[in-house]
């Protein structure tokens, strides 16, 4: 019998639940239609790109680089496109970066892989507010770190500044950002950031080494009226900004990201070494060519985040009216429902009688909950109602 690591194996056979769900679903449509089918597992964006990404691609294509726009680059992405990027980071942010803080990457995954492979030593915690996306786990173990979990605020859940403090210890290396919050749709406020970071001054001054903040942020554009994504590194100096162009463009087949290094950061040149570096050892050759420049080009434009809105407005407004306890998302297209029992796992597969196909929270840290992904055409979520309203009604008989 093979002789094979037994955590690598565990991950390729255990599948991640909302991509079990999204299977279950294709199967239940081909008993009961699929018109009858209200699946909300997966956060894959319903909105077409902007209509400009697709003329860029063409304009590039079409263009001089053209011919060699399929080539190999730098392995941190080509320096022209780092340009581009940088002066579109400073342009809208007041950042005063240089293409040598940027290195592309497969999207944000890969760009928090580089950050957790270049910062983790053995021993080394990260600090996470829960809820928190399930893949963080695996990560940092893959790293060799630990996460170390904090409590949210069930009211709002904003982080809990007690048990945000109370996480830290000598051995911290880093504290992981994630706003607005897969999967809770919450966009941290400027005083919460700004009360997380003095705690991590604090922290960093008691034990004399840096604590770095990773901000995860593949949802920084869609952020819905009255709420405002603040930029991480204008709080915190020794911040790492790790984006995607999944969910704003529209784009996350294409795997195109980046980690952003910021120029204020404490041994600025050798953080961001450690991130080439981290690039090599994982086998990122480099982030993929033509869609570095498309990216540079498009970078702060978006979808059509209006559809999710109404999305938003319509779920968070019906389900509150049946009875259900929700978070009020500021962003993402993900809404946190409290589960009508105990275990969500049960409520979820309750959920499934009426064919609405929700995610148990528990995998996001976030127990007695389900996550709804809302980015389903709005008809989609007029006709599941009914659906929702039936289960509301199975608890009171």
């Amino acid at each position: 019998m093979a002789n094979l690591p037994s955590d690598v194996l565990a991950l390729g056979t255990r599948r991640n639940v909302m991509r079990e769900i999204f299977e279950y679903g294709k199967l239940l449509a081909q008993k009961v239609g699929a018109e009858n089918v209200f699946d909300y597992s997966l956060g894959n964006p319903s909105v077409a790109p902007p209509a400009s990404v697709n003329q860029t691609i063409r304009d590039v294509l079409d263009g001089a680089e053209g011919d060699s726009i399929h080539a190999y680059t730098s392995a941190q992405g080509d320096l022209p496109n780092r340009e581009l990027l940088s002066a579109s980071l400073n342009r809208r942010f007041g950042e005063n970066s240089t293409a040598d803080d940027l290195y592309f990457t497969m999207g944000a995954a890969a760009a928090l892989t580089c950050c957790f492979h270049a910062l983790t030593c053995p021993g080394d915690e990260y600090v996470i507010p829960a809820p928190y996306f399930t893949e963080y786990q695996v990560f940092i173990a893959g790293a060799g770190g630990k996460v170390v979990e904090s409590k949210p605020d069930p009211k709002t859940f904003q982080p809990d500044l007690v048990s945000f403090e109370a996480a830290f210890s000598p051995q911290t290396k880093g504290v992981v950002i994630n706003s607005p919050n897969n999967p809770s749709g919450v966009v941290y406020s400027k005083e919460t950031l700004a009360q997380l970071t003095d705690i991590m001054r604090q922290k960093a001054a008691e034990y004399g080494h840096p604590i770095y903040l990773i901000s995860d942020e593949p949802y920084r554009e869609i952020v819905f009226d009255g709420f405002s994504v603040p930029w991480l590194p204008a709080f915190y100096d020794n911040t790492l900004v790790c984006y995607s162009y999944s969910k704003s463009l529209s784009l996350p087949g294409e795997r195109i990201g980046y980690v952003f290094v910021s120029p204020k950061m404490e041994d600025n040149r050798l953080i961001y070494a450690a991130v080439c570096g981290a690039g090599r050892k994982l086998g990122y050759v480099n982030a993929p060519a033509l869609f570095q420049r498309v990216a540079a080009l498009c970078d702060g434009q978006t979808a059509d985040i209006a559809v999710y809105q109404e999305n938003r407005n319509l779920l968070y407004s019906s389900l509150t009216q049946m009875g259900f306890t929700c978070v009020e998302p500021g962003g993402t297209f993900y809404l946190l429902i409290k589960s009508m029992e105990a275990d969500s796992v049960a409520f979820c597969e309750r959920a499934r009688e009426f064919c609405l196909l929700l995610a148990p929270a528990d995998s996001f840290s976030c127990p007695g909950y389900a996550r709804i992904a809302f980015c389903v055409p709005t008809e989609r979520i007029r006709a599941s109602l009914p659906a929702f309203q039936k289960l509301a009604d199975s608890y009171q008989s």
